[in-house]
């Protein structure tokens, strides 16, 4: 199949190697390259399987997932992921495990880890504890491969820490590179990453961290807007900046909806919570404090209440780019589920007719997400993809028989 030659191609003027038994916690540890790679073979997977060509790339093994979190498009993306590459998934409930009685992170990590080639984590909810769980459970698992306790030593994927949402908003990149018709498309144009109302409480910093920690790496304008008092990880703004640098983009932050939303290309109404409260939340669940826990879920929903008015809505995508014509406006993002106002909720995110003009466009959005996590763990598992994908190609398997 000549069409997979323009993968292997983009492949070759790549340096990803290290990319090679290695992990993906966060966007911004890995190169340019390294994500432009992980880009590449996710497009190479789609197009293998819509031509009927199986990908898989293992005969047996199992893809170990473990949600801390609650979770439909994360789970089943991994699920549906490691099933693409020739993977068996077993869920661990660490309810049902001897997790529950005490068992160490190293044991928990080599027992899960005998016939596991990539492990998925969801642990999203308490500040300074997802992130460093899954690199102290990677750790393990390396240790237990070096030891000769396991016979390969699995991939860690962060399927959502407290940090960043990598899967997520490589995803979402994906597919603004796919709607804008390349990354070259992409220079100048301006992204609206925006707090939004949300009658829920404690939503995860990690996906709008995410977006400003990966989109600012493209040469965008990448604008932060938020009420006061719900401000991001300081270090990822850092992060942030430092990428609009070095891309020649730009990284800015308002308090206001509609100065993020007028000119926009992109825009990404979410909800999140205040960063400080999210620490304080750590503390008290730490403390086993679950008085001051739900006194502090009241303070914050009250909080919370006070901008009811950080709605998108059509006046505001009337300011984006286009937005006077008819279908036009920015792209609207959502990792969803949105709390669409009216629908799904009283007063939410979103108007229900912005949400529904942007429906089919956001599914789409969402569809990104399993070629990435299949590609972060190709990149991980195979030595050198060019000759794989070639290989795959000249296999060529029907994926289903007619």
């Amino acid at each position: 199949m000549a069409c997979i030659n323009q993968y292997t191609s983009r492949l070759d003027s790549l340096n990803f190697g290290d990319m090679f038994g290695g992990d993906f916690f966060l966007t911004w540890e890995k190169s340019h390259d390294e994500i432009l790679a992980t880009f590449t073979i996710a497009d190479a997977l789609r197009r293998l399987r819509e031509n009927n060509i199986s990908p898989r790339i293992f005969e047996s093994g199992l893809g170990v997932s473990l949600f801390r979190d609650n979770s439909t498009r994360t789970r089943f993306s991994f699920a549906s992921a490691c099933n693409l590459l020739g993977l068996e998934v077993q869920d661990l409930d660490e309810g049902k495990s001897q997790i529950a009685h005490g068992e160490t992170v190293r044991e928990t990590a080599n027992m899960i880890s005998f016939m596991a080639d990539v492990i998925g984590i969801r642990d999203d909810m308490y500040i300074g504890k997802g992130g460093a769980y899954m690199r102290e459970v990677a750790r393990a698992a390396r240790e237990g491969y070096r030891d000769g306790n396991l016979e390969q030593c699995p991939a860690l994927v962060n399927l959502q820490c407290d940090v960043d949402h990598p899967t997520q908003t490589m995803a979402d990149m994906n597919h603004i590179i796919h709607h804008f018709g390349g990354i070259d498309k992409l220079r100048g144009k301006k992204v609206a990453m925006t707090w939004a109302y949300s009658p829920s409480y404690g939503k995860p910093l990690s996906v709008p961290q995410g977006v400003i920690g990966l989109m600012t790496r493209f040469g965008m304008e990448v604008h932060l807007a938020h009420p006061q008092g719900y401000e991001v990880m300081p270090e990822v703004e850092a992060v942030a900046k430092k990428n609009a640098e070095s891309s020649g983009g730009k990284f800015t932050k308002s308090a206001s909806m509609e100065e993020a939303f007028r000119d926009a290309d992109i825009v990404y109404p979410k909800s999140w919570a205040p960063f400080a409260a999210m620490e304080k939340r750590t503390d008290l669940y730490g403390a086993g404090d679950f008085d001051g826990i739900k006194t502090l879920e009241k303070e914050l929903l009250a909080q919370n209440a006070k901008f009811k008015n950080w709605e998108c809505t059509e006046k505001l995508m009337s300011l984006t780019k286009n937005g006077a014509a008819k279908d036009g406006g920015a792209l609207y993002l959502h990792c969803l589920p949105a709390d669409i106002s009216g629908v799904s909720c009283g007063e939410g995110e979103v108007e229900a007719p912005v949400f529904d003009r942007y429906r089919i466009s956001l599914y789409k959005q969402a569809g990104h997400k399993p070629y990435i996590i299949a590609a972060m763990i190709f990149l991980s598992k195979i030595k050198c993809p060019q000759e794989t994908l070639a290989n795959l190609v000249s296999r060529n398997i029907p994926r289903c028989f007619p």
